[in-house]
């Protein structure tokens, strides 16, 4: 089996410039975006979206790298569109909340909700998922996730950012389903992963969040993209970035257990620019709270997103679909 490849590459803040070259040196390491996607192909850009807070936050994928990413596509010829359906508001909300609804609509970049799910078989298990048909009609997607402390995963990188394919308040219904077991939730996610496929991802890794993640953590500064196709090998890589041993992350020890062509650790091959002197020793790991949530807490959460949602602004960016 040939040995999983990592991309990283240096990008100290988000000036245009700055990540401009990042990003093009990702791609270009990666393989061009000739590797992946066609001229007219439809992708799907999936950022993480978790809530609408501003890019002075390490909560949400930083508008420079998704604008650079649809940039190229967009000269390449394809038909990029931004899609995700956050834990909280709306995809709307939270590209109002980073200042992205002008930039997109310049660039003719649609914003799309991922809702109207599909039930589809995923898994050995074929366990029965609600994924967006907004995300399964793409031609190809695009993983945009945020690096980021977690105080149910410990940490996430990579794999978790896909959960948001599924549609709204679904997700916290899994939680409660499959939250007894680390195992259990983590082979739920990872199997959304591996169904839905995507092409690449490249982690915003720019500024980070550490501390109480995934949301109101510390936001502090990293300064690296990682990028690959093997979204475990990133996930591995990306925990030594920080000094963590990968199998204390639960996404990494659960893909050790279910997946045949998991990664070896000191086999994965790193292109772009050397990290061994460059580890962050600091990275300040969160306090863990229960994975699963209570039957109330879901009925609690779903109440308060419909109220959420009844107070966001009409005047959303909402451009029609394809």
């Amino acid at each position: 089996m040939a040995n999983s490849i990592v991309v990283l590459t240096r990008c100290s803040d988000y000036s245009s410039t700055a990540v401009a070259q990042a990003v093009a040196r990702q791609v270009e390491l990666l393989g061009g975006l000739e590797r992946f996607v066609r001229p007219g192909d439809v992708v799907l850009l999936k950022p993480n979206f978790i809530a609408p807070r501003s890019q002075r936050h390490a909560t949400q994928t930083h508008p420079a790298i998704i604008l650079e990413i649809a940039r190229l596509l967009k000269d390449y010829g394809a038909r990029p569109f931004l899609g995700d359906s956050p834990a909280w508001g709306d995809v709307f909300a939270c590209v109002e909340a980073l200042n992205l609804e002008e930039p997109l609509q310049k660039m003719s970049v649609p914003v799309m909700q991922l809702d109207k799910p599909k039930w589809c078989r995923i898994g050995a298990k074929g366990t029965k998922v609600g994924i967006s048909s907004v995300a399964l009609d793409a031609d190809v997607i695009i993983n945009l996730p945020k690096f980021k402390s977690h105080q149910q995963l410990v940490a996430t990188f990579a794999v978790k950012n896909m959960f948001g394919c599924v549609s709204g308040k679904r997700k916290a219904l899994w939680h409660f389903r499959k939250g007894k077991k680390f195992t259990d939730f983590c082979e739920l996610i990872i199997d959304i992963y591996n169904f839905l496929h995507p092409a690449f991802t490249i982690i915003d890794g720019v500024m980070a969040m550490d501390g109480r993640g995934p949301i109101r953590g510390r936001t502090r500064p990293l300064g690296w993209l990682i990028g690959g196709t093997d979204p475990i090998a990133c996930e591995i890589v990306c925990s030594k970035l920080v000094n963590i041993e990968p199998e204390d992350v639960p996404i990494i020890k659960t893909a050790k257990q279910i997946e045949p062509d998991f990664p070896d650790p000191d086999k994965i091959e790193i292109l772009g620019d050397d990290f061994s002197q460059n580890v962050c020793m600091d990275f300040e790991l969160p306090e863990l709270i229960p994975l699963r949530f209570s039957l109330s807490h879901v009925c609690r959460s779903v109440a308060k997103q419909i109220l959420l949602l009844a107070k966001l602004p009409i005047k959303a960016f909402r451009p029609e679909r394809f």
